[in-house]
């Protein structure tokens, strides 16, 4: 049952993020029938999954929501810009609800009670529930007693004419049979056949047999499979399409067939046959007419159609979706450490291979390079295991958008792109904080008040983007607010009030834009619930460090400001430039490499005291001699000859990287430093090569941001 449970909270999260997918297209003015249908499906599979546990509370409100919802559905209910707000905030309840069953926790009481009212006011409700009487089941049929309806006749003061007038009404009823047998997928989905039976009720007279053609003797039942399957004889005036939408909800979860019979029976008679539940210990009498091949259901099948379902080839049947398996995370933690190990083993193999002198068209040799291709193959199918799209994360960020908005009083839109963007699970968790932090920033400072956004010709409603995208073998996200900019004035002078600069520094505009990470630093007049714009932004920074990536702004005045992140795709390997630096050898991200250079004797030219720079065809480089740099090596003589790495940066910035010789090239498996030895300036992480030797794997960005400038050549040092 805990098993189970678990699997219920898991598709509980899959249904909420449908929820939030039909929403967020409901917001943008796509409130067709199909997507108001999957949010109602959603709210009701959790309330249908939520009941078989006892889950009261979460029962009680998605009652209320999905009713609500129903109205929309018939078309009572507009799906104005106040009412998809409201069904926002329901949803976000709905989620809080499960994290609370499944973790326990309070809910804010008052907030749940002032949803309920506007989920009653909008579907019309007084506030009380209609009272059930309870479903009959029996052994082998069921009997579906439906809630009293106030205004119907006294049948037995006026039996006559309620016969005459039901004989009258029967002349003019379809005679249609159903069969109708789930798939395991359907009660793991959380849906009740007992909901679908009691829907068809509705229709008109209805006769629900249980069959049990295959049902085992209890000891062959393994108590997985599906057994249970229903014949159903409805009398009804209602058409397919109206049958077909009572099992709409579990479309491709079962096997369904629509029979219409007619006013005959099935030999011809012209005698209205039905079918009386079976007893429990009776077969289905074998003058039934054969049953046919149940058939998945097809919402869009027409009349024809559906009367000749016996008749179909079996390839116009809707495939079912692919086999899932849920796995524990740490087992795939641990898949992925092993991989890292073979990948390890193979460049030691591959190294001792290459000292051993054999030759290139020997079979070892050859099978070696299949060995490390299959490694490779391998090692791409684990990182595609952990990998998860940034959607999971993007939707929680909208909930955020949301109330930060409402806290301040503005009107504010979140919009998405690339959520299908796929990163290492371990980064979006690590990224959420963050990312949480600069959402709220944007709202609160980046964006104007609605009075402010008026006066300068926008939009009273401020948008924030949230972007995601792979751009050089990296993750890029952007978070971005159509704002009023960053005010380098006000800045640059809460900078020197604090002392953090001197009133007559010199700084670009880029430099003012990076004062905002330093600790402590805010633009905030006041303190409120949200902190301003540069409040936190330092831990921030930390945080995406922490993960191997960086952080920039961009900023236009009077159009927005632009935060953009560099993650790496995993945290496990990387593809590396493998470069010797003095007697160190070192590993750069082959990522962050554009090309190689060998230096001619004009190419590098000095460019102040210490500071050099190196052409590369029409522009000036930084030079940074690595050796020197992180103090393996003292400052050269002469640049000529010299090896050169050209890195490139997601900001447009370029360096030159000065070393001594270039080893390898190949995938590196990521050791981390940081809860070791914390941050080291210039170092990302470390590797073990395959010789043992232990190398450091660089942070190129890193590098260049904290460059001491001894790049000078020591002679011309001396000289100059």
């Amino acid at each position: 049952m805990q098993e189970i449970r678990a699997s219920f909270f898991i598709e509980c999260e899959e249904l909420l993020e449908a929820l939030q997918d039909a929403l967020q297209m409901m917001e943008g003015g796509e409130a067709d029938d199909e997507t108001i249908n999957v949010a109602f499906r959603a709210v009701h599979s959790i309330k249908g999954g939520a009941g078989a546990f006892g889950l009261d509370d979460l029962v009680a409100f998605a009652h209320s929501f999905e009713t609500t919802m129903d109205e929309m559905r018939a078309g009572r209910l507009e799906a104005e810009a106040e009412t998809i707000a409201l069904f926002f905030q329901c949803g976000d309840l709905l989620s809080d609800l499960v994290r609370v069953a499944r973790d326990g926790g309070d809910i804010d009481d008052a907030v749940r009670s002032n949803l309920l009212s506007q989920l009653e006011e909008l579907a019309g409700q007084d506030g009380q529930a209609a009272e059930e009487e309870v479903v009959d089941f029996q052994p082998m049929g069921i009997s579906l007693d439906l809630p009293a309806i106030d205004g119907l006749p006294d049948l037995e003061a006026d039996s006559a004419a309620v016969t005459e007038a039901t004989e009258t009404e029967a002349n003019a009823l379809r005679h249609v049979e159903i069969r109708f047998s789930p798939e395991p997928e359907l009660y793991r989905s959380g849906n009740e056949p007992l909901f679908l039976l009691r829907a068809l009720a509705g229709l008109g007279e209805s006769t629900v047999c249980c069959t049990r053609e295959a049902l085992p003797d209890l000891e062959e039942y393994d108590g997985t499979a599906n057994v249970m399957a229903w014949q159903i004889e409805l009398h009804t005036n209602a058409d397919d399409d109206a049958i077909r939408d009572v099992f709409d909800f579990v479309d491709g979860l079962c096997s369904l067939t629509i029979t219409e019979v007619g006013p005959d029976d099935p030999g011809g008679s012209g005698d209205e046959v039905t079918a009386a539940p079976l007893p429990v210990d009776a077969e289905p009498e074998a003058s039934l007419p054969a049953e046919p091949v149940p058939e998945p259901i097809r919402p869009q099948m027409s009349e024809d159609t559906v009367t000749q379902a016996a008749e179909r080839p079996a390839d116009t049947q809707r495939s079912k979706p692919g086999a899932t398996v849920r796995v524990d995370l740490d087992r795939i933690d641990r898949m992925v450490n092993l991989v890292g190990e073979l990948v390890i083993n193979q460049s030691m193999l591959a190294q001792s291979v290459d000292a051993s002198g054999l030759s290139g068209n020997t079979k070892i040799a050859s099978g070696l390079d299949e060995f490390q291709q299959l490694t490779r193959d391998i090692q791409d199918s684990v990182m595609l295991i952990r990998a998860q799209p940034v959607k999971s994360l993007f939707q929680r960020m909208a909930r955020i958008v949301r109330e930060a908005s409402s806290d301040v009083g503005k009107t504010v839109r979140l919009k998405t792109e690339g959520e299908g963007t796929e990163i290492d699970k371990t980064v979006i968790e690590r990224l959420s904080d963050p990312l949480t932090h600069m959402i709220r920033n944007a709202v609160d400072h980046g964006l104007e008040t609605p009075d402010d956004r008026v006066a300068a010709g926008k939009p009273e409603e401020g948008i924030v983007s949230l972007r995601a995208s792979h751009r050089s073998g990296r993750v890029i996200i952007e978070v971005a607010d159509n704002g009023g900019g960053i005010n380098r004035p006000k800045v640059r002078q809460i900078a020197t009030d604090k002392g953090l600069i001197s009133p007559d520094q010199d700084l670009s505009d880029t430099e003012i834009d990076n004062l905002l990470f330093l600790p402590g630093f805010s633009t905030a007049s006041e303190v409120s619930n949200l902190s301003g714009r540069g409040v936190g932004m330092d831990v921030v920074k930390n945080a995406i460090s922490a993960l191997g990536g960086r952080i920039t702004i961009t900023s236009t005045p009077g159009e927005g400001t632009t935060f953009s992140i560099s993650l790496p795709l995993t945290l496990a390997v990387l593809d590396g430039m493998v470069v010797r630096v003095g007697s160190e050898t070192l590993v750069v991200p082959l990522s962050a490499i554009s090309e190689t250079l060998s230096l001619q004797k004009e190419d590098a030219r000095a460019l102040g005291p210490q500071t050099q720079v190196v052409r590369v065809r029409d522009t000036f480089v930084p030079l940074i001699n690595l050796g020197t740099e992180l103090g393996y090596s003292p400052p050269r003589e002469s640049y000529e000859g010299a090896i050169v790495l050209l890195i490139s940066h997601e900001d447009g910035q370029r360096a030159a990287l000065v070393v001594d010789g270039i080893e390898d090239q190949r995938q590196v498996v990521i050791k981390g430093l940081q809860d070791s030895y914390g941050h080291v300036p210039g170092v990302a992480a470390a590797t073990i090569l395959g010789d043992g030797q232990i190398a450091l794997i660089l942070d190129p960005a890193d590098l260049l941001m904290n460059a001491s400038g001894q790049s000078r050549p020591h002679q011309l040092a001396r000289t100059g």
